[in-house]
C-alpha cells in the first residue's frame, strides 16, 4: 500500500538524514551539503530552510508521535529565534554560522514560512510564545510588505524597498510572484487552523481572490508567475511544478474555510489546474520543469515530483479518475528508482537530467533544498491513506 511505503521512505530514509544534520555546537542544521556528500556545518544558515526544518519536525510528531522529534523541532525554534530581528521586526534572510547577519533581507515569502513553522511548532508542542510570535509575523506581512492591490517583495532590514532578486528569475525583475503570494496563503491557512482569527479568515479569502482574478490565466489554463504592480505578466512562462503544487494546496486552504459556496468557485480552477499540467507535463518518467516561451525545461527536480505526486493524489480524491490514480503509482515508482539518492548518508537528489542520470552539479542540501517538500508529500499521503 502507497501509505506504507511512504511511511518507510519517512522514516528510514528523510527523518534519519535530516536529524543527522544536527549542529548543537553553532545551533541550528547543516546548511550545505556538495552532492559528494561533503558536509559544511560553517555555512550560513538559511531562514527559509530552517524555517521548514522546523515546520517538518513539528509535523512528524505530530503524526508519529515520537517526542526525539519535538526535541528537534525545539532545536530549529531556538535557531528561528536567533534569525528574528528584535528592533525592527520579521525575520532576516541568513546568518552566518556564528549567529551574525549574513543577509538582512526581510522578504515576505521568508516571514510567510516561519509564519507556516511557527503555527506548526505551536500545535506540536503547546508553547504559546510560538503563536505570538507567529502573529507578529502576520502582522508584519499586513503593515509592511503589502498594498491595496496584494503582497509585495523584498525589502531591507529596515524595510525599505529593495530589488526582488531573491524570487525573480528568468531574466526578469518581478514587483509580485504567484510564488509569494502562494506561500502566504499556505502560512497564513496553518495560522488560521492553529487559531481560527476572523481577520486570517478574511485574508485568506482576498487572497483566493487573487489568485483567481490576477494570477489565473483561464485562456492558458495556467497561473501566470512574474508581475509588475499592476499584475501584468512579465513573461511567457508556464511553471508546471507550481500549478500542480498549487492545485492541492489552495484545496486544503478551501478545507480550512469550509465555505460550500467559495468551494463550488475555486475548486473548478484548481482541477483545471490540475488537469493542464497533467497533460502538459507528466511523462512515463517523472513530471516537467517549466516551459518558457514554448521552450520545455526537461529537468526533474526534486520538489517538482514530490508535488506531483500529490497534485495528483488531491485530483483523484475529488474526481475518483483513475487516470490520475494510476499517475500517483507512476510518480511514486519514479521517485523511488531514480529520484531517491542510494548512497548512505543521503536523501533525495537536487535534480536528475531526462534519462535519470543525477544533476551532479547542485548539491543535496543549500538554502532551499529541505525536507519540506518531500517530507509533506509523506506526511499527507499517511494522513489521507488512500486504498491503494
Amino acid at each position: 500500500m502507497l501509505a506504507q511505503e511512504v511511511r518507510k521512505e519517512l522514516t528510514e530514509h528523510i527523518l534519519p538524514f535530516w536529524r543527522s544534520l544536527r549542529d548543537d555546537k553553532r545551533g541550528g542544521y547543516v546548511g550545505l551539503v556538495d552532492f559528494d556528500l561533503t558536509r559544511h556545518p560553517e555555512a550560513d544558515r538559511g531562514c527559509i530552510l530552517n524555517s521548514r526544518i522546523l515546520w517538518f519536525f513539528s509535523e512528524t510528531f505530530l503524526t508519529l508521535g515520537d517526542r526525539a522529534l519535538l526535541c528537534e523541532a525545539e532545536h530549529a525554534y531556538q535557531m528561528l529565534l536567533r534569525m528574528t530581528d528584535g528592533e525592527n521586526g520579521g525575520v532576516y534572510w541568513a546568518l552566518h554560522a556564528d549567529g551574525t547577519v549574513a543577509d538582512g533581507t526581510k522578504h515576505t515569502y521568508n516571514q510567510a514560512f516561519a509564519i507556516y513553522a511557527l503555527s506548526a511548532y505551536y500545535r506540536a508542542s503547546g508553547d504559546r510564545e510560538a503563536l505570538e510570535r507567529a502573529f507578529r509575523l502576520y502582522d508584519v506581512i499586513e503593515s509592511r510588505c503589502r498594498d491595496a492591490g496584494g503582497y509585495l517583495e523584498a525589502f531591507t532590514a529596515d524595510w525599505q524597498p529593495e530589488s526582488n532578486e531573491k524570487l525573480s528569475e528568468n531574466g526578469v525583475m518581478a514587483v509580485r510572484t504567484m510564488n509569494t503570494l502562494l506561500h502566504v496563503m499556505e502560512g497564513y491557512t496553518a495560522l488560521y487552523e492553529a487559531c481560527p482569527r476572523a481577520d486570517v479568515r478574511e485574508k485568506l479569502y482576498f487572497i483566493l481572490d487573487l489568485l483567481e482574478n490576477k494570477i489565473w490565466n483561464p485562456e492558458k489554463r495556467r497561473q501566470e508567475v512574474f508581475f509588475d504592480h499592476e499584475y501584468r505578466s512579465l513573461i511567457d512562462l508556464h511553471s508546471f511544478g507550481h500549478d500542480i503544487e498549487t492545485s492541492w494546496l489552495a484545496d486544503r486552504t478551501l478545507s480550512a474555510l469550509a465555505d460550500p459556496a467559495l468551494t463550488a468557485r475555486i475548486r473548478p480552477l484548481l482541477l483545471a489546474m490540475a488537469d493542464h499540467t497533467f497533460r502538459a507535463a507528466f511523462t512515463d518518467h517523472g513530471f516537467e520543469n517549466e516551459c518558457e516561451r514554448g521552450v520545455v525545461n526537461h529537468k526533474r527536480i526534486w520538489w517538482v515530483q514530490a508535488e506531483a505526486l500529490l497534485g495528483f493524489l488531491n485530483a483523484w480524491e475529488k474526481t475518483g479518475e483513475e487516470r490520475y490514480k494510476a499517475a500517483v503509482l507512476k510518480q511514486w515508482a519514479y521517485i523511488q528508482n531514480v529520484m531517491r539518492d542510494p548512497r548512505p548518508g543521503s536523501e533525495w537528489y537536487w535534480y536528475v537530467h531526462e534519462d535519470g542520470t543525477p544533476g551532479s552539479d547542485e548539491p543535496i542540501v543549500e538554502p532551499w533544498k529541505c525536507p519540506y517538500h518531500n517530507g509533506r508529500m509523506a506526511l499527507e499521503v499517511m494522513r489521507r491513506n488512500p486504498p491503494f
